[in-house]
């Protein structure tokens, strides 16, 4: 892939979109994951203002470790990135207090650490005039719908939703992204067991965006990689909902009298 020209691309973009937007630039979560360093550069490369925010919840010392040094990178390479951590653990704490216990289930509480999160963003994006970037890749966003409604997909513009997973390495790797993180086994770091992307899906990054675009003879195909279809069919038919514009009741004008 042409990874210099479509870096220029994005950033391009992004410039052109936060221009036109009347706002002064961009607000982007950092979790230590390839996904939001990445977006995070991006941003950063247009020259506009940019908060790069950790929000931990009860988080992994690992996945802190590689959010802060993130941070740092982009605090030296960079004079428009400022920096801050937004401690949500005792929000989060006060949540799991009052909230009904029929709603802490473990997938229930991860998707609410999401959405908390998403109001911080919101939080520092409204206070700045600026816009929250989306760190979702293709694979996520329209392949299995591996993110939170109204959590990480509640977003103004997703500058990275376009490339595959193996194409965002490839872009981090380019722009100089530690490699703490490109080594990093992807996790949404929404589970207090530390659970892999993969150990959720029940597949690799690699072998579903082989599954997003096969479009060949089943039959010719190895038992894994029947096994892979199946599990990237599961997930994008179940989590279409996410993809899809919210649905409209429309009122026939008959009825309007």
């Amino acid at each position: 892939m042409a990874a210099q020209e479509i870096i220029d691309h994005i950033v391009h973009w992004l410039d052109d979109y936060v221009e036109k937007s009347g706002l002064d630039g961009f607000v982007v979560g950092v979790s230590g994951g390839i996904d939001s360093a990445l977006t995070s550069t991006l941003c950063a490369r247009t020259g506009k203002p940019v908060t790069a925010v950790t929000m931990p919840i009860y988080q992994a010392p690992n996945q802190l470790s590689l959010a802060d040094q993130h941070l740092a990178w982009l605090d030296t390479h960079f004079d428009n990135v400022s920096t801050r951590t937004i401690e949500l653990t005792p929000v989060f704490e006060s949540i799991e207090a009052h909230f009904p216990k029929d709603t802490q289930d473990a997938l229930t509480l991860a998707n609410t650490r999401s959405r908390l999160r998403m109001m911080a963003l919101y939080a520092c994006a409204g206070s700045s005039k600026r816009l929250v970037a989306g760190t979702g890749n293709k694979v996520e966003d329209f392949g299995v719908g591996f993110y939170t409604k109204y959590g990480d997909g509640g977003v103004d513009l997703s500058p990275i939703a376009d490339l595959m997973k193996s194409e965002v390495y490839s872009l981090a790797n380019a722009l100089g992204v530690i490699e703490g993180i490109q080594n990093a086994a992807p996790t949404d770091g929404l589970f207090d067991d530390g659970r892999t992307d993969e150990g959720q899906l029940g597949a690799s990054y690699d072998e579903l965006e082989w599954a997003m675009v096969f479009n060949g003879d089943e039959s010719t195909v190895s038992d894994r990689q029947r096994e892979v279809l199946a599990t990237y069919r599961r997930f994008h038919n179940a989590n279409r909902h996410k993809m899809l514009p919210i649905p409209v009741c429309e009122i026939p004008d008959a009825l309007r009298g």
